[in-house]
C-alpha cells in the first residue's frame, strides 16, 4: 500500500500480494498444454490434423508369394483344362499335344500379370496388364517351348548314354526340371515387362526358373503316383504354375532394395517394392500404388522419388511422415508414413 508521506519507503504486505492477479497469456501457436511436449510448426505444416491409425494384422492373401502362386496355379490349370480334351495319350498327335504346354505357360503369364492389380482392386489396371500379357505370353510360350524341347532332347540323350531310359529314374526327373526352367523364365519375364521394370524382369525370370525347376522335378513322380493320364497332367501342370508363382514372389521379396510396407488400411500386410525412379501414389487406378475407399486421397496424391541413395516423398495432398505434415521430405529406413486411412513404413535393405 502507498504511504501517506511520499518520503517514506513503500511497504508491501501479504494482503497486498494475495490480491494481485496475474494476467492469463495465450499460448504461442503450436505450443501444447503444460506438462506435455511442445511441438512447433514448420513450413510443411498442413491445416489437417493427423488421425492416428493403429497397425493391423497381416493377411496372407496380400503376400506376393501367395497371390502369385495362386495365379500360377489357376492359369496352369485353365490351360490344361482347355487343351486336355484334345490331348492323345500314346501313339498319335492332336492339336492338344502341341498346344498344351504353350497354353499353360501363356495363361500363367496372364495370371502373374494381373494378380497384383486384382489384389489392389484395380480392375482397370488388371484389364490393361492382361491385354498386354496375352500376346507377350503367346509369343514367349511358343518360343521358350522350342528352347525347352531342344534342351530336353539334348539332356535325354546324355542320360540315355549313361543308361537312363525311363522316367522312373531320378536322373530323368532332373532332366525335365532343368529343361522346364525355361518355362518358368517366360512367366517371370512377362511379369517384369508388364511391371515396366528391368530389375523386376530379372527377379521374375530367376524366381520363375527356380519354381519351374521344382515343378519339373516333381512332374514324373506325380505321374507315377497317379498312374499317368489326364490326372497326372492336371496335377503336374498346376503344381508347375503354383511353384513358379511362389518362387517369383519369394525371390522378388528376398532381393528387394526399397519398399513400402502397409501397416494399416485396406491393404494392411502388403508390400510395394519400389523399382521405379518415380512411384506415384493416389486414388487414380493408373497410379503405381492405388489407394481406394478414401475420399480424402487425391488422384495423384504423392510421389516417391529415387535418385541414387536419396529417397524422398513429394506430397501434393496431405501426407504425414513420422507424425509431421510435410510437402517434401527425405525418407529414412523405418520412417512411418500416413496418407488418409492408410499407414505405411518405408524400409531399405541393410547394406554391409
Amino acid at each position: 500500500m502507498l504511504p501517506e508521506n511520499p518520503n517514506q519507503p513503500i511497504k508491501i504486505t501479504l494482503e497486498d500480494l494475495a490480491s494481485v492477479e496475474a494476467p492469463v497469456l495465450a499460448a504461442p501457436s503450436g505450443e501444447s498444454k503444460a506438462g506435455q511436449t511442445r511441438v512447433y510448426g514448420n513450413v510443411g505444416d498442413s491445416a489437417e490434423p493427423q488421425v492416428q491409425t493403429p497397425e493391423e494384422r497381416d493377411s496372407i492373401l496380400l503376400q506376393g508369394w501367395f497371390y502369385l502362386g495362386l495365379a500360377g496355379f489357376l492359369g496352369a490349370f485353365l490351360g490344361w483344362a482347355m487343351s486336355e480334351h484334345s490331348f492323345i495319350d500314346g501313339a498319335g498327335r492332336s492339336w492338344g499335344n502341341f498346344a498344351i504346354i504353350p497354353l499353360v505357360i501363356t495363361l500363367e503369364c496372364v495370371g502373374f500379370a494381373i494378380a497384383e492389380s486384382i489384389v489392389e482392386r484395380s480392375a482397370r489396371k488388371a484389364v490393361i496388364r492382361g491385354l498386354l500379357a496375352l500376346p507377350l505370353g503367346i509369343v514367349l510360350a511358343f518360343a521358350f517351348d522350342i528352347g525347352a524341347e531342344a534342351i530336353f532332347a539334348i539332356l535325354v540323350n546324355i542320360v540315355a548314354a549313361a543308361g537312363v531310359h525311363t522316367n522312373h529314374n531320378p536322373a530323368f526327373w532332373i532332366v525335365r526340371g532343368v529343361a522346364w526352367t525355361v518355362f518358368g523364365a517366360a512367366g517371370g519375364v512377362v511379369y517384369g515387362i508388364v511391371g515396366q521394370s528391368s530389375k523386376q524382369t530379372l527377379y521374375g525370370a530367376l524366381g520363375g526358373s527356380l519354381g519351374a525347376l521344382v515343378g519339373g522335378l516333381l512332374f514324373d513322380p506325380i505321374a507315377m503316383l497317379t498312374k499317368g493320364g489326364a490326372t497326372s497332367r492336371a496335377v503336374g501342370f498346376s503344381l508347375l504354375g503354383m511353384a513358379t508363382g511362389i518362387a517369383i514372389g519369394l525371390v522378388e521379396s528376398a532381393m528387394k532394395d526399397r519398399w513400402l510396407y502397409v501397416t494399416a488400411g485396406p491393404l494392411a500386410g502388403k508390400q510395394f517394392i519400389l523399382y521405379k525412379p518415380r512411384t506415384m501414389i493416389g486414388s487414380d487406378q493408373h497410379s503405381d500404388i492405388y489407394l481406394f475407399k478414401d475420399s480424402s486421397i487425391q488422384p495423384q496424391h504423392a510421389v516417391i522419388e529415387i535418385a541414387g541413395a536419396r529417397v524422398q516423398i513429394r506430397a501434393m495432398g496431405s501426407v504425414f511422415v513420422s507424425g509431421v505434415p510435410t510437402k517434401l521430405m527425405v525418407l529414412q529406413s523405418g520412417s512411418p508414413l500416413q496418407i488418409g486411412r492408410y499407414a505405411f513404413r518405408y524400409q531399405e535393405r541393410q547394406r554391409k
